[in-house]
C-alpha cells in the first residue's frame, strides 16, 4: 500500500492524523477477501505529568524516542506509525494478524519501558496500547477504531504500561470494566429515565452481567 502522505508531523517526522485517516481508509477498502488489517492506538502514560515535572523539551524527547521505538518494531513494510496529536499514536498494520501485531508492539512496549535514554524521566515514560483487527473485531473503519480505542482504555484503567487486545462485547467478566458500547447505552438510558449514571449502574448491574456474560 503506497500512499503519498499529505502532511507530516514536524516533531516526530511521522505521518499525521490526516494521513492516517487516508491510509486506514485505503487499507480497509483494499483488503482482499480474508485479509486482515490490524490497528493499534498508543498513548503515553501520564504524559501531562511528564511535561510538568521534566519540562516540555524533555516531553518532546519522550515523544520522539517512543515514536522511534514503535517504528523500529513494525511487523511489515506496509505497516506505519502515525502521530494523531499530543501523546497519541496510531499503528496501522495491513496484512497483519492480531497475534503478530501483539508480539511486535509488546516488544516495542518492553523496549520503551527499559530504554536507557528515558531512564531519567519521572514518572517513567511508558506506553499503553490497544489493538483491534479487521474484520474480526470490526467490519467497518468506525467499528475498528472504536474497538482499538476500547482496548486502549482497558490497558489504561488496568494499570497502564501494557498491550490490550480487543474482545467481544458479550464476553464481559464480572471483574471487568464496562465496554464503550455498554457505557454509551447506559448514558442514553440514564438520560431517558432521568436518573444519575452512578445510580443506574448500581440498579442495572445484575441485569447487565446476565445479559453480557457468556
Amino acid at each position: 500500500m503506497e500512499i503519498q502522505a499529505k502532511r507530516m508531523d514536524p516533531l516526530t517526522g511521522l505521518p499525521d492524523k490526516e494521513s492516517f485517516d487516508e491510509r486506514l481508509r485505503t487499507a480497509v477498502d483494499e483488503a482482499d477477501s480474508g485479509a486482515q488489517v490490524s490497528l493499534a492506538f498508543c498513548d503515553i502514560d501520564r504524559f501531562m505529568e511528564v511535561n510538568e515535572r521534566n519540562g516540555h523539551d524533555a516531553g518532546d524527547t519522550v515523544l520522539k524516542t517512543i515514536a522511534a521505538h514503535i517504528a523500529e518494531r513494525l511487523p511489515s513494510e506496509d505497516a506505519c506509525v502515525c502521530r494523531l496529536g499530543g501523546d497519541e499514536f496510531a499503528v496501522l498494520m495491513p496484512g497483519t494478524e492480531k497475534e503478530q501485531a501483539f508480539l511486535a508492539l509488546e516488544l516495542a512496549r518492553s523496549e520503551i519501558e527499559s530504554a536507557e535514554s528515558l531512564s531519567h524521566i519521572k514518572p517513567p515514560a511508558t506506553v499503553s496500547i490497544g489493538i483491534a483487527t479487521y474484520p474480526d473485531d470490526g467490519g467497518t473503519r468506525q467499528e475498528l477504531i472504536r474497538k482499538a480505542d476500547d482496548a486502549l482504555y482497558r490497558a489504561k484503567i488496568t494499570g497502564r504500561n501494557k498491550v490490550a487486545l480487543a474482545r467481544e462485547e458479550k464476553k464481559v467478566l464480572k471483574t471487568s470494566h464496562y465496554t464503550q458500547g455498554q457505557l454509551e447505552r447506559l448514558s442514553a438510558l440514564s438520560k431517558k429515565e432521568g436518573v444519575g449514571e452512578a445510580e443506574l449502574l448500581r440498579e442495572a448491574l445484575d441485569d447487565l452481567l446476565k445479559k453480557y456474560t457468556s
